[in-house]
């Protein structure tokens, strides 16, 4: 099973320069596919920041993160979490259309300075 996460990876990696400069001191992706999977997508699309995985649920679990199956894959729902001074200040959820995603988080970390 294949999910198409390019739109919205794509929109973070080309406002990564304007999301740092409005204050995100880390931007990095979250999914349930393997390292491989995501090394290689981050890779093939130049992505400027890491794609954690969470193949075995673990996080989605301790956080109790909207997830989905589909084709007996549990994958999580697209949202975005931004963290200060490790806590969970803000979460959008939920994330649609995907490649509007970034712009979202942009606007949010501009208007809540950290």
């Amino acid at each position: 099973m294949h999910v198409d996460a390019r739109p919205r990876s794509c929109a973070f990696r080309d406002l990564h320069k304007d999301l740092t400069d409005a204050g995100a001191s880390s931007v990095f992706g979250l999914s349930t596919q393997d390292t491989a999977y995501q090394s290689e997508m981050a890779e093939r699309l130049r992505l400027p920041f890491p794609v954690l995985s969470d193949a075995k649920h673990e996080l989605a679990k301790a956080l109790n993160l909207p997830t989905m199956i589909v084709t007996g894959q549990v994958l999580l729902k697209r949202m975005a979490m931004i963290i200060r001074d490790d806590r969970i200040v803000h979460v959008l959820y939920p994330v649609f259309p995907p490649d509007r995603n970034a712009g979202d988080v942009l606007a949010w970390l501009q208007n809540n300075p950290a």
